[in-house]
């Protein structure tokens, strides 16, 4: 456990995989009745409280500042609430393949985030890494989903902003992470910050019967929590130990689960410009990762 605790590798391929997943996960869900923003609420309040109570367990205790407060309210916005309300919004119409490869546009984005930001200057390689995952997402977006059944363009605007808001999370929480505080202490504020976004939604906007159609799908619920918890807790480990860019492949192998489980498991089925696609984003975050072989000092800012 303490190799797979300090390997990047080692928690980029378990956390990945558990991320990929909650895509699964989320349209059996949402098929049951339960609303998007129910089950990302049902995510970050189960990861929330068991890694509390994890934390309890091991005695410790997390103490409140007004740094922490700011990160995990920021952090919960960006990293979670809203691009997993529109994950779940998205996948009814677009498969959970489909929505899962917006998760590769991430590292593409994390590195276009870091330029306009100053954080990182231009350079060749990663203009061209950029340019090579653009064509591959125009690619993805042209197809509109599974095939035979083309979603609406807006579904699609919905799932490109997905990886958007996750690569504005990656740059924010490494350039903010409160010092002296570790990767579940992190978690844990985060999530539950998070749910706590999430129910004031539900409650002003769906009311408490909104929960009702969870009754349905006991099962699905205890999975999603236990993979999520155990997600959340190698997530913030993999964002000290790699960095941020290195975080965002985690988007790579979640979409590679999510393709496998929703053609094998799902019946879903895609065109090959989809796959291709998918195949040229890959490329171009291979290309922007090689682009970032020379780390920003400000961008590996890490827990102590």
């Amino acid at each position: 456990m303490k190799l797979l605790w300090d390997s990047a590798l080692g928690l980029l391929i378990v956390t990945g995989g558990l991320l990929g997943m909650t895509l699964p996960f989320g349209k059996l869900a949402t098929a049951a009745g339960a609303p998007a923003m129910v089950w990302a609420f049902v995510i970050s309040f189960g990861a929330g409280g068991v890694l509390l109570t994890t934390l309890l367990l091991l005695g410790q205790r997390i103490r409140l500042t007004a740094h922490k407060l700011r990160y995990f309210f920021i952090t919960a916005a960006i990293s979670y609430a809203f691009p997993n309300l529109l994950m779940f919004s998205a996948i009814p119409h677009l498969g959970a393949g489909y929505t899962g490869i917006m998760f590769t546009l991430s590292p593409v984005i994390t590195l276009v985030f870091s330029i306009l930001l100053g954080v990182r200057r231009p350079n060749l390689l990663g203009v061209i890494g950029i340019i090579v995952g653009f064509i591959g997402a125009v690619m993805v977006a042209l197809t509109r989903g599974e095939a035979g059944q083309p979603a609406e363009y807006f579904w699609v605007a919905v799932g490109l902003l997905i990886p958007v808001s996750l690569a504005a999370g990656n740059i924010y929480r490494t350039i903010d992470w409160p010092e002296d505080t570790g990767p579940i202490e992190l978690a844990v504020g985060s999530h539950l910050a998070s749910a706590t976004l999430l129910l004031i939604g539900i409650l002003t906007l769906l009311g408490w019967q909104a929960f009702a159609p969870l009754g349905g799908v006991p099962l699905v619920v205890a999975a999603q929590v236990a993979s999520a918890s155990a997600m959340f807790a190698f997530f913030f480990r993999l964002q000290a130990v790699g960095g941020p860019v290195y975080l965002s492949q985690i988007g790579y192998v979640a979409a590679a689960v999510g393709l496998f489980a929703g053609t094998i498991f799902l019946g879903e089925h895609y065109q090959l410009l989809t796959w291709l696609g998918a195949a040229i984003i890959t490329a171009g975050v291979l290309i922007t990762t090689k682009a970032q072989s020379q780390p920003s000092p400000k961008l590996q800012r890490q827990a102590a």
